[in-house]
């Protein structure tokens, strides 16, 4: 029993003893060996003294008890020593017992450690999931089951999630539908009886760690065999669609407390939302650098905030938001920043970096064994909703030299049972967030450190915290006050809501008075309580209600306003502002001014200045500086004072009365200007704003310099920053007074100036414009070109804004329209009254009386080319051709004559004209119009010499019109009407037996002419007849018909085969004639055919010794007279004498040399012609003549009998002497075939004289003809004989008989 313990005592210290040290260990088992030796010592040595005693001067009866008692003792040690060695052996098998249970745990510890480490090692085993097979899509008929499996790979093992249309699937909900299994990384779903709804996309989730993965398969259920229903949803992964009813994108997506493990999004809700509640929100991540977007939540949240976990370390991530309710998903919203998933002091320390010192410093530490760390500080919930809770808190101040992580552990409150949350994977950061709570219940929680050296103390807990929404849903804002402001504006203010926290604004909606049609004002919340709210119209009345916002969702509406009427409430406009000098002189000063913010309601009709004197910093009595007011906003105030200081002020007027004045100016001092660089531009306006560009207006500076202005530059920040961020837009001066800003931020605030430039330099730059957001006001629409049927230009420009006092203000280059003449301007558009290139230009308009409604429109040279394009098109419309007029050849030789239209109406109609005269339909003329297809034809039967001239067809379609001509006038008729005669030939012989190919010959490898044909549509009764000059072939000539061919053949053809042979097929229904012509150069040609064909097949040019001296020679396959044949020696022609000599054998061509001589070498050939380049055989000769070459030769010198008759079983051998030099091969032959030595047949050549012939047993198969062939290099010779086997009881019977 001690040799093994309990498994829940095995990690436990007080019961494990390998925790001992090694000088521990040692001592327990130095102390146990002196034990030992110490008690035997003390034995021996009290025996052996007691001997000693006992054996001086004892009795006998003492003796007797001495040995007793020795026996006793020595019984008794026996004893002893046996129990000492039985406890020895025992105490040992314990020891080794102890020792192996030691090993076993210690083996134990380090596979654990081991393990530990691998876990700890990032880079060794984990990696993120991987698909290695892929869920596959399936198309199932209705009832049927379908399984989706796949195989995925990861460490740590992954979790897998299936989802069905990104809603994840719960085999618990639906018991029996769906069956989920996972089995050594294959993991499969399997549905059962697929209906309808299962017709959807499926994505299988695995997550661990390292990452997550996706893949998809959709699943097709059938309606019924043959068919798929077409009304079912098509599976998506994001429904990015509109849908009506859908709420509108959240806005305002951010990352907030950005770690390691986790990201908390935030966002903004939607102003729209689709007229129902909206249900919650998914949040989307895809990774920077792809554009795989993966669904975080499974399930839509409530809360504007949440913790997307599941991240890998180290990389970057963009979000984005979708709304749902239950008309639908709503679009996503823009994306976030991109944010790294990495601990935030890492994120710090890779951003700075320190500055290289020129040296390398290298240290050493001594290693330290890992310390169990110790427990976590402050834990504290940072934040709990209904979906999750947050926790933060330190690291633990004794941590060692590694680093640590973190297990998360909870507790329902009341109860001391612990759980681990994150069992799998330790986290690396000081935040966690908790899923999967059930609502309503309370929790504690704790945090425990771990390491390499094992896991350390738990934190201390948590209060109770129970799970649900802490923030709440403000309450409604309160009473709604709506003013009058402009013709399509009204200032809504309103009671903040009571006891809001974490407050983000509030949305305005808006309906006509009793129609109870919402809409919202504003697109993004507000933080105040007044808000304007533009794109009202005229006249109407509106009622206004108040939602507000914070991340636990929208609150109620607010009570309705009451009903307004959308009038401009006329008042006295606001003072101007902004006073600048923008010219001094010795007696007078140039003012400029800024438009007042509000104009009251109506046009200012002018502006008042008034100034005063300033001596020694005390002001005077305000004077008139103009009676009559002035519509411009620069002004020059004469009969100043030189070298004296002055202020000034401005008020405005309009139709209610004269506003109140502006605030006093600056002191300006009146004296005059000499600098050499202009002075400030003025008036700057901003015209055509929307999201990325704004059309910047200016005036020119009123003092120029010592020389005129030249160009100008624009700058530019935006509206909260501060002043050194000015920039420049341009790099280059402008010379115009106007200038398009592009490539500005949605949403930003910019202010912009302008400095003038001379050759001086740049000047001061004028007063900075209003704040200006970048962003396209509702309703905003473009300038657009229209053409209207006349071809008349026009640009036409449509406001939404209109008031009763609205005017549409035209300029060319920004400067008003005044040329009357070229252009016609009208209420919303302007008219080109003949255009050209005086034209060309930016054409832009201003409605007044609205919030700054304005476009342009560059009218460029190449627009201008298109425009007029256009025009002519509308004023002389054209029918536009697919084809022009083409004409083409139909069976029978019909003529088509056919064009296409690319669309026609049904009013369309068409006129054939010929030579300028209309034609109709009639005998001569066949005529089509298809209206659908815009095809015309016409056609006719044929081609007549009156025919020659012009077609046309002219077409015409309301006001549209055009026509297309073809000439058909000298050899393109004349080729046109022979085609169209001979096709129509053509298919009258096809009516009947006809040739398909016409008679032809080729000449055979065996030189026979073969004369053929192709026919077609015979009959039974179709016959075919052959002639040859006009004489029918007769029968015994070879007659052939088989599968539509038609052949004869000639055979060893010669001169009287020379002709002209023709073949006629016919029947009932008519007959068809093919001929050839074989005479003269027709024959000719045939016979060089054959020639060719003659000398192909020669074989190569051979030499043979003979009696007269040397034989060159050649076979062909067949031989003709006809044939002619040159034979050359060394490349000349050989002039044949009586010593040499040609002549034809046979099909042996050869030629003799008799008694040769040393000229008679060299190289020979024999040359073919046939008509062409010929061909030649060629032979290399060497020899010493006649005499030499006879002895050398290879010859049968005798022995062999001409005939043998020989007795059926007997044995046959025959020698004959060879002679030659050098030694000839001997080759045997039976019936002209070579013959092998065998058992039956030896053939034997010996000492290079001697051949014999034996059949070692005859039967009557050996009959026949026997030869013998001896060869060498002079020459070949050959012996013949015959054997005739008999059997003598046939011998016996022929002879009775």
């Amino acid at each position: 029993m001690s040799g093994s313990l309990p498994f829940y005592q095995k990690h436990h210290r007080h019961y494990d003893r390998g925790y001992r040290g090694r000088e521990t260990q040692s001592t327990a088992s130095q102390y146990q060996k002196m034990s030992s030796s110490s008690y035997s010592a003390r034995s021996s040595s009290a025996s052996s003294s007691r001997g000693k005693e006992y054996a001086s001067g004892m009795t006998d009866t003492e003796d007797t008890h001495m040995k007793e008692t020795a026996g006793y003792l020595a019984r008794r040690d026996l004893f002893t020593s046996s129990v000492e060695t039985e406890r020895r052996e025992h105490s040992s098998r314990r020891a080794v017992m102890r020792e192996s249970a030691e090993r076993i745990s210690l083996s134990k510890r380090i596979h654990e450690n081991e393990e530990h480490h691998k876990r700890m090692n990032e880079d060794n085993l984990m990696h993120a999931p991987e698909f290695v097979i892929k869920p596959r899509s399936h198309t199932v008929w209705e009832k049927q089951c379908v399984r989706l499996h796949c195989t995925i790979s990861g460490w740590p093992e992954p979790r897998v999630v299936w989802y069905k249309n990104n809603v994840s699937i719960d085999p618990l909900s639906s018991p029996g539908k769906y069956k989920v299994e996972s089995s050594y990384n294959v993991h499969s779903l399997e549905i059962n009886r697929c209906d309808f709804d299962d017709t959807a996309q499926y994505r299988v989730s695995a997550m661990n760690s390292k990452g997550e993965l996706s893949a998809f398969a959709s699943v097709v259920v059938k309606r019924f065999k043959g068919e798929i229903d077409e009304s079912l949803p098509v599976p998506r992964q994001h429904a990015d669609a509109e849908i009506h009813g859908a709420p509108g994108a959240p806005l305002d997506v951010h990352c907030q407390d950005v770690n390691k493990d986790y990201i908390i999004v935030t966002w903004k809700q939607p102003a729209v939302d689709g007229g129902s509640p909206i249900l919650g929100y998914f949040v989307d991540r895809c990774e920077v650098g792809t554009t795989h977007w993966i669904q975080c939540n499974d399930t839509p949240v409530k809360f504007a905030r949440f913790p997307v976990t599941g991240l890998v370390e180290g990389r970057s991530y963009v979000f984005r938001v979708r709304a749902i309710n239950k008309a639908g998903m709503s679009y996503p919203s823009r994306v976030s920043e991109p944010a790294a998933a990495m601990d935030p002091a890492d994120l710090a320390r890779k951003g700075t970096s320190a500055p290289w010192t020129g040296q390398i410093i290298v240290t050493e530490e001594e290693p330290s064994e890992a310390v169990v760390p110790g427990k976590p500080l402050d834990l504290a919930v940072i934040e709990a909703t209904k979906n999750y809770v947050v926790l933060s808190w330190k690291p633990p101040s004794e941590k060692g030299h590694e680093g640590v992580m973190y297990y998360v552990e909870k507790c329902v409150a009341g109860t001391d049972s612990w759980q681990r949350v994150n069992t799998d994977i330790p986290v690396k950061s000081p935040r966690f967030a908790l899923f999967d709570l059930a609502e309503g219940k309370s929790y504690s929680f704790r945090v425990r450190c771990c390491n390499s050296a094992g896991v350390g103390e738990p934190s201390d807990a948590t209060e109770a915290t129970t799970v649900g929404d802490k923030l709440n849903i403000p309450s409604a804002p309160g009473r709604v006050v709506p003013t009058r402001n402009t013709d399509t504006s009204v200032v809504v203010s309103w009671e903040a809501s009571k006891d809001a926290k974490e407050l983000i604004g509030y949305y305005i909606e808006t309906s006509l008075a009793g129609k109870n049609e919402w809409e919202p004002c504003n697109n993004k919340p507000i933080k105040g309580t007044r808000f304007i709210c533009h794109g009202l119209t005229t006249d109407e009345s509106y009622v206004f209600k108040v939602r507000a916002v914070n991340a636990a969702g929208l609150s109620e509406c607010s009570q309705e306003s009451e009903a307004i009427e959308v009038k401009a409430a006329i008042a006295s406009p606001a003072p101007p502002y902004s006073i600048t000098v923008l010219e001094s002189v010795r007696d007078s000063m140039v003012l400029g001014w800024k438009q007042p913010t509000f104009i009251g309601g109506a046009d200012i009709t002018g502006y008042f200045v008034d100034y005063r004197e300033v001596v020694a910093g005390v002001p005077g009595k305000w004077h008139e500086a103009n009676i009559h007011s002035i519509t411009e906003r620069a002004y020059r105030v004469s009969d100043l004072k030189e070298n004296m200081n002055y202020q000034f002020q401005v008020r405005a007027a309009n139709m209610a009365g004269v506003g109140v004045p502006s605030l006093p100016s600056e002191v300006f001092r009146c004296e005059e200007w000499t600098i050499a660089v202009p002075g400030p531009p003025h008036d700057l306006q901003a015209l055509e704003v929307r999201k990325n560009s704004l059309v910047l207006l200016w005036k020119p500076p009123v003092y120029q310099g010592r020389s005129g202005v030249n160009g100008y530059y624009i700058d530019i920040k935006e509206a909260d920053a501060p002043i050194e961020a000015w920039r420049g837009v341009n790099e280059k001066s402008c010379t115009k007074t106007y200038m398009k800003v592009q490539d500005l931020k949605e949403g930003e605030t910019y202010v912009f100036r302008v400095r003038a430039q001379n050759q001086a330099g740049v000047g001061k730059p004028s007063e900075p414009t209003e704040p200006i957001p970048a962003e396209t006001k509702p309703g905003s629409k473009d300038i657009r070109v229209d053409v209207d049927g006349d071809g008349v230009i026009s640009l036409i420009f449509e406001c939404s804004e209109l008031t009763s006092d609205s005017k549409f203000v035209w300029s060319k280059n920004y400067e008003e329209l005044t040329d009357s003449a070229r252009l016609t301007v009208e209420t919303k558009g302007t008219t080109f009254n003949s255009p050209s290139e005086e034209d060309l230009g930016i054409y832009s308009c201003l409605v007044t009386h609205t919030n700054g409604a304005s476009s342009s429109y560059t009218l460029t040279e190449e627009g201008l080319k298109e425009l007029l394009k256009i025009s002519h098109d509308h004023k002389f419309p054209i029918i536009p051709l697919k084809s022009e007029l083409a004409v083409e050849l139909l069976e029978k030789g019909r003529v088509r004559f056919w064009l296409q239209a690319e669309k026609m109406s049904a009013n369309g109609k068409v006129e054939y004209v010929f030579n300028d005269n209309l034609i109709s339909q009639g005998e001569k003329y066949k005529m089509n119009f298809d209206k659908n297809t815009g095809v015309v034809e016409m056609f006719m039967e044929s081609l007549g010499k009156d025919d020659e001239g012009t077609f046309t067809f002219q077409l015409q379609d309301g006001k549209a019109t055009n026509q297309s001509s073809l000439v058909l006038i000298g050899d393109v008729f004349t080729k046109l009407q022979k085609e169209s005669e001979f096709q129509r030939k053509e298919w009258f012989r096809k009516q009947g037996p006809h040739f398909i190919e016409y008679l032809s010959y080729e000449v055979t490898p065996e030189c026979c002419v073969r004369l053929k044909c192709k026919v077609g549509n015979m009959k039974k009764d179709s016959v075919a007849l052959w002639y040859k000059d006009g004489r029918e072939v007769q029968a015994n000539e070879k007659l052939d018909f088989a599968e539509g061919v038609l052949t004869l053949e000639i055979a060893q053809i010669s001169k009287k085969d020379a002709g002209v042979y023709e073949v006629v097929v016919k029947d009932d229904r008519g007959s068809d004639t093919s001929t050839l012509n074989l005479t003269d150069q027709g024959f000719k040609e045939l016979m060089n055919m054959v020639f060719s064909v003659i000398a192909n097949s020669s074989t190569p040019l051979k030499i043979q010794s003979t009696e007269e001296g040397i034989r060159l020679y050649t076979f062909v396959s067949y031989y003709n007279d006809e044939l002619h044949v040159t034979w050359h020696h060394n490349d000349a022609a050989i002039a044949f004498t009586e010593r040499i000599k040609s002549g034809v054998v046979g099909e042996q061509l050869w030629l003799q040399i008799s008694e040769p001589t040393d000229k008679d070498k060299g190289k020979y050939a024999i040359e073919f012609f046939d008509g062409k380049g010929g061909l030649r055989r060629t032979v290399e000769l060497a020899g010493q003549g006649k005499m030499q070459q006879s002895h050398y030769r290879a010859r049968v010198a005798g022995g062999l009998p001409d005939v043998v008759t020989i007795q059926e079983g007997k044995a046959l051998n025959l020698t004959c002497n060879i002679s030659g030099d050098p030694v000839p091969e001997v080759t045997w032959l039976k019936n002209e075939r070579e013959m092998f030595s065998d058992d039956h047949y030896i053939l034997k050549f010996e000492s290079g004289k001697f051949a014999s012939f034996t059949i070692t047993q005859v039967n009557t198969a050996d009959s026949g003809k026997y030869s013998i062939l001896v060869k060498n290099k002079y020459g070949t010779e050959s012996g013949d004989f015959t054997v005739s086997v008999f059997i003598p009881d046939e011998v016996h019977q022929s002879g009775k008989k």
